[in-house]
């Protein structure tokens, strides 16, 4: 555990050196200096500049706003796994229904962790304020940062073919051998969750316990959904047309296995954003649909809280 605790400021490092310009790079001297916990929290320059940079229609205020925290868990090459906690606005004798939004768990997909950024700017209206959220835009950040955003993570895993389905050891490989044909951006990789991104994610559901799961990807054009509700007919111009059952998939896992539901966005460009009317209109009919169907689950618990770290000062 010591071992790879002091790799983390390294593999930060190494990161900030390939992706940001060298004005922006702390000094490697400090990085590794630092205590890994408080590294990884403090040492980024800023998240903003290389997200905006990478994503359609992000700007820096945008992303800001957003008031990201650092989770303590990080990629392979060491970025931060960046979320938002926002509480339900109203209280009462019922506990409000929660909700993980996840973005860009595969990093060609520009546009589904641009979206997501554009929805936490609209948590503020009623209607959302009803719902408890923990949100991840950018679930791969390695993938969505590489020179070329790329659709596997920096250990050139499928993150979506990662997750702990039954069977997975031999329907994995197999789906990956005899339908993928070997494609190397469809590879589950070693085991299931061997990777970190996915660990955080399954762990983060064993925390949060949410009642529904929306995982927005590109370019299909389509609304999926797995789970024990009844799906929805459409969100906007997105119509239900299920895309298919995958071992590894979070829909698989989550909604198929665990009776956790999960709706599973496709916009029809992974790089051009749908129009502005459009990305409101998803979002109204999603969060309807959601006030509508899911309830709060009677086995759910209590929340075990995220103390997350400062993040570090906006630089101008």
């Amino acid at each position: 555990m010591a071992a790879r605790m002091n790799r983390a400021p390294r593999r930060l490092a190494s990161w900030l050196r390939r992706t940001l310009p060298g004005a922006l790079l702390l000094p490697a001297a400090l990085v590794h200096a630092a205590a890994p916990a408080v590294t990884v929290a403090a040492a980024p320059p800023d998240w903003c500049r290389a997200f905006s940079a990478r994503l359609p229609h992000l700007t820096m205020a945008t992303c800001r706003a957003s008031a990201l925290q650092p989770t303590g868990a990080t990629s392979v090459d060491g970025f931060p796994i960046l979320m938002r906690q926002v509480p339900a606005a109203r209280k009462g004798q019922d506990r409000p229904v929660r909700v993980l939004l996840l973005g860009g768990i595969h990093g060609d997909e520009l546009t589904a962790s641009a979206i997501v950024f554009q929805w936490m700017q609209w948590l503020q209206r009623p209607i959302a304020q009803q719902f408890e959220w923990r949100i991840v835009p950018v679930l791969n950040p390695d993938g969505m940062l590489a020179r070329v955003p790329q659709r596997m993570n920096a250990h050139g895993v499928d993150l979506n073919r990662n997750f702990p389905t039954p069977g997975w050891d031999k329907e994995a490989p197999r789906y990956w051998h005899i339908r993928t044909h070997s494609d190397p951006r469809r590879y589950p990789g070693p085991a299931p969750l061997s990777e970190p991104e996915t660990r955080w994610v399954y762990d983060e559901i064993a925390r949060f316990r949410p009642d529904v799961i929306v995982s927005v990807h590109a370019p299909f054009g389509v609304l999926d959904f797995d789970g024990p509700v009844h799906p929805p007919r459409r969100f906007g111009y997105l119509y239900f047309d299920p895309v298919g059952v995958y071992p590894g998939s979070l829909g698989n896992y989550s909604g198929v296995h665990e009776d956790v539901p999960v709706i599973t966005l496709e916009l029809p460009n992974a790089r051009a954003m749908p129009t502005p009317a459009e990305v409101q209109h998803i979002w109204a009919d999603m969060l309807i649909w959601i006030r509508s169907h899911v309830k709060p689950r009677a086995d759910a618990g209590r929340v075990v809280p995220v103390a997350l770290p400062a993040a570090p000062p906006a630089r101008h």
